[in-house]
């Protein structure tokens, strides 16, 4: 199928290429927004992906007080990682740091899954023998004592084997403005599909990469046929209209939470139209080597 055209944005013919991933959810609540989003965004920090974080993770979805366990502002929290034992340590790592230490948060299981994780039952000993079991509902709970009262978290969470990560898709415009502002309303639009995060600051990413390097050791380096600056010195997969490429980079709970962000987010790229953003749409893959899970432009389509 040749590349197409909508709304006078080129939609290559290509596909993203995703793997499948470990991933698990927290909800956290605070007094107010601000403390919720101030925990959440902590322990999300450097987690843009498992090549040299550990996981990834972000924040899924705000969570209004009448969506949350204890009626207090909120956010749901997605960690993905490539294996269980690793996302146990991510999480609860990221947990004991940034969100027990943070002024009136809570902590609450965010996902059913098909399997549990340690959560307050890791993370009591930090009470020293004064922490409280809590039993509600069915619902095991932790109450820690800390300086501003007490940290109520749940004993387990749930871990799912369903998760898809790198769903993928390029903005690709006249120049570097231009991208970024298509980027940011795919990024917008996105953050309305549950489910699914993105992990890169802000939920975009600028260094899209290909496997490996010409150095030692490099798990992955710069990937030159996308680099503007380079076209005319290497093969190029750019034209002469394209001076800068933005990526948005997808993990889902499932692999129809990742089809659906897609989607969402090409869609308004593509109602955003070529002379404010785009002037094309592209994916990355590896030619069908590197995972299972593949998502053709042309299905993706609004």
């Amino acid at each position: 199928m040749p590349n197409v055209s909508v709304n006078g944005i080129v939609i290559d013919d290509t596909f993203a290429e995703a793997f499948g991933m470990r991933a698990t959810a927290i909800i956290i609540t605070a007094p107010n927004r601000k403390w919720a989003r101030q925990a959440a965004v902590t322990m999300t920090g450097f987690a843009t992906s498992v090549i040299g974080c550990g996981c990834e993770a972000a924040i899924d979805v705000e969570l209004p007080p009448s969506a949350t366990p204890d009626g207090r502002p909120g956010c749901r929290v997605m960690i993905f990682a490539m294996g269980t034992d690793e996302l146990q340590k991510q999480l609860l790592n990221r947990v004991g740091q940034c969100v027990l230490t943070s002024p009136g948060s809570a902590c609450f299981a965010g996902l059913e899954g098909s399997a549990a994780l340690k959560l307050g039952s890791a993370l009591r000993y930090f009470g020293d023998g004064w922490q409280i079991s809590k039993k509600i509902g069915g619902r095991h709970f932790w109450r820690v004592p800390v300086m501003d009262g007490e940290f109520l978290c749940e004993a387990t969470t749930g871990l799912t084997k369903a998760a898809v990560g790198g769903g993928n898709f390029f903005v690709m415009a006249e120049t570097s403005a231009r991208a970024l502002l298509a980027a940011e309303v795919a990024v917008a639009a996105i953050g309305l599909v549950p489910g699914a995060i993105v992990p890169f600051p802000g939920g975009i990413a600028r260094s899209g990469s290909k496997i490996g390097g010409k150095y030692k050791g490099m798990i992955a380096s710069a990937n030159e046929a996308y680099a503007p600056t380079l076209r005319g010195v290497v093969r190029s997969e750019l034209g002469a209209d394209i001076n800068a490429v933005l990526e948005i980079v997808i993990d889902g709970e499932t692999n129809d939470a990742v089809a659906a962000a897609m989607r969402a987010g090409i869609k308004a790229v593509i109602e955003l139209g070529p002379k404010r953003g785009a002037v094309r749409i592209s994916a990355g893959n590896y030619g069908g080597k590197l995972g299972k899970f593949i998502y053709s432009l042309k299905d993706m389509l609004p």
